[in-house]
């Protein structure tokens, strides 16, 4: 059978990603209300708390450094990711798709290749088997990479009382320059997805930045040029 979109507009999944601090969640509430303003419909959605399974996950997560409890292995926070993945992709991510909504999702693949690849040191194939696995094969028209110097998006999330009791929020310094280099390897690799962004710019500067590459990505999407309201 057929999909029958209730949008009249053609479906498009668009990722937004970033290190810690740089800003992204902030621009995915504001290109929704953008889209929404022209007459889109958006499904909105996160990882790994964006289904009941992936909260559960990340307060596990959220527990990774409490007193007493020891620290996941870099394996089992791969795992935990890929699950909290195949539940929000059959579940949240594929059935907006198929209503033909446009779908912004704050992290997605590219999250567990920067921070369990070249942050803890896990093999990049490996690591895209399993996203594989848990995504059915399914990948982002467009990729927005918010790009913050680790040591900038740290002291923002600081600034702003970010939690850092996580098992990756709690890390050092250096392994989030792994985690902010790897992101810009992973867009020299697929120039045509991954679109970067100076996310330490204004906010209201970075998200007209965003809209703008939004543009020509999403191609017979009825889009203006410039936001409007």
């Amino acid at each position: 059978m057929s999909e029958r979109p209730s949008s009249p507009h053609r479906r498009f999944f668009i990722t937004l990603e970033g290190g810690d601090g740089s800003g992204k969640s902030t621009q995915a509430r504001a290109l929704c209300r953008l889209l929404e303003d022209n007459g889109f419909a958006v499904c909105l959605t996160r990882e790994p708390a964006g289904t009941a399974l992936g909260a559960l996950i990340k307060q596990t997560f959220e527990r990774g450094t409490a007193a007493g409890t020891p620290a996941l292995s870099p394996q089992a926070e791969l795992l935990f990711f890929a699950a909290a993945r195949a539940d929000h992709v059959r579940t949240v991510v594929r059935p907006a798709l198929e209503a033909g909504k446009i779908v912004l999702c704050d992290r997605f693949t590219d999250s567990t290749l920067a921070y369990q690849g070249y942050g803890r040191g896990l093999s990049l194939d490996e690591i895209g088997r399993w996203n594989r696995v848990a995504t059915e094969g399914l990948t982002p028209d467009l990729t927005l990479l918010f790009d913050v110097p680790p040591e900038a998006g740290l002291a923002r999330a600081d600034a702003h009382g970010v939690e850092k009791g996580d098992s990756i929020g709690g890390e050092p310094l250096e392994f989030h320059r792994r985690v902010h280099e790897g992101y810009l390897a992973l867009a020299r690799q697929e120039p045509s997805r991954i679109v970067v962004i100076d996310g330490a710019r204004p906010s209201e500067e970075v998200t007209a930045l965003a809209w703008q590459a939004m543009q020509p990505a999403l191609g017979t999407l009825r889009l203006p040029s410039q936001p409007q309201g």
